[in-house]
C-alpha cells in the first residue's frame, strides 16, 4: 500500500514539472526573470534623427517575455539604435539613425546572455 502511495506522489510531481516546463518553453510561464511570471518591461526608445537603415538579428536562447525584454533593453542601450524583438521568430529588428558597428550589436546581445546567430 505504501508503494502505491509513493508511486502516485511521484506521478503527480512529474505531471506538475512537465506542465511547468511546457509553459516555460512556450514563453508563458516564469523564466529567468524570477518566479512571478512578470518581467521588467522593455523601455520604448525613439531615435534622434531619421532612420537610415534596418538590420534583422536572429537570436538564440530566448524563451520568454523576460528574455525578449532583456534583449530589447540591451540593444536600446546603444546610441542611435532602437530595437523591436519578436519572441516567436527569435529575432530583433534594429533601426538606426547613424552608421553602426555590427560587432556592437552582437556584443550587446552577448552581454545580455544570448547569441546572435545571423544578421541580415
Amino acid at each position: 500500500m505504501a508503494d502505491v502511495i509513493i508511486v502516485l506522489i511521484v506521478i503527480i510531481l512529474l505531471g506538475l514539472a512537465l506542465k511547468g516546463s511546457i509553459k516555460h518553453f512556450k514563453g508563458e510561464g516564469p523564466c529567468c526573470g524570477g518566479g512571478s511570471g512578470s518581467s521588467k518591461k522593455a523601455k520604448t526608445k525613439f531615435l534622434d534623427g531619421p532612420v537610415i537603415g534596418r538590420k534583422t538579428l536572429k537570436i538564440s536562447g530566448m524563451h520568454c517575455e523576460h528574455c525578449a525584454n532583456t534583449v530589447t533593453n540591451a540593444l536600446n542601450g546603444l546610441d542611435g539604435i532602437t530595437a523591436k524583438v519578436n519572441l516567436k521568430d527569435n529575432s530583433a529588428e534594429v533601426s538606426y539613425d547613424r552608421e553602426i558597428d555590427l560587432a556592437d550589436l552582437k556584443n550587446a546581445v552577448k552581454n545580455a546572455g544570448y547569441e546572435v546567430t545571423s544578421i541580415s
